[in-house]
């Protein structure tokens, strides 16, 4: 047992680990904040191009329906390794040089694909009365999408947008097979020099630390959205 807490419980050990899972951990706070930022823009342009009416628009569906089923169907490790192997053959504008990019470009692909569909559900989620109100009082069809329906579609879904937030926060850690040096990488490096695992409970601290205030933050929103939803239906 002694063993054991010396092994992944060291006080020292988590002392010292701190400073360089830190750092690590400061990288992977970064490719959240700028793989969610895209990830917001691109799922919600993938979104409206998904509910397109019209022939004219059926490619664009089309293009839209095989994007994400691929990515959704495709585990994030596979697509880190492949945007790897772009990289370096120096497709797509990607380079080998570039780790902290490619680890965004990976994250980002996937999880469009996942927001793309709660999107989706938001904005059919509207009533197509509104719709129809809408274009009666003279909006076109895309007044009426940014207007009416857009405004209630991102209010209704920002629960299981954040909980998709959380799955990504957690996933910046895989990036570490391509060597972007992020926590779970730096809590290896440390672990590997010193013989010692209490790194990696330094790395889970920091994650869990970022992940639970997230988490009671969209426990609250949705106890708040099932309060008002028994109170109109008073």
């Amino acid at each position: 047992m002694g063993q054991f807490l010396h092994t992944f419980f060291s006080p020292l050990d988590f002392l010292r680990a701190v400073p360089q899972v830190w750092s690590g951990f400061k990288l992977n706070i970064e490719m959240m904040i700028v793989a969610e930022a895209l990830v917001l823009v691109l799922a919600l342009v993938l979104a409206i191009v998904r509910g397109l009416p019209g022939r004219a628009a059926a490619p664009f569906r089309s293009l839209a329906i095989v994007y994400t089923d691929i990515f959704r169907g495709t585990p994030l490790i596979l697509v880190i390794f492949m945007i790897l192997g772009f990289s370096t053959l120096g497709l797509a504008g990607l380079s080998s040089q570039s780790l902290f990019l490619n680890g965004v470009v990976a994250l980002t692909l996937v999880y469009t694909a996942y927001v793309t569909e709660v999107y989706r559900a938001g904005i059919e989620s509207v009533h197509g009365s509104q719709r129809m109100a809408a274009r009666s009082l003279g909006l076109s069809y895309g007044q009426a999408l940014r207007y009416v329906v857009i405004p209630q579609a991102v209010r209704r879904v920002i629960p299981p947008l954040l909980n998709d937030f959380i799955g990504l926060q957690k996933d910046t850690a895989l990036v570490a097979v391509i060597g972007v040096t992020e926590a779970a990488l730096q809590a290896q490096n440390y672990s590997n020099r010193n013989f010692n695992f209490t790194s990696y409970v330094v790395a889970a601290v920091f994650f869990i630390f970022l992940t639970i205030p997230l988490a009671r933050f969209t426990d609250h929103l949705i106890a708040q959205r099932e309060l008002r939803e028994r109170a109109q239906a008073v």
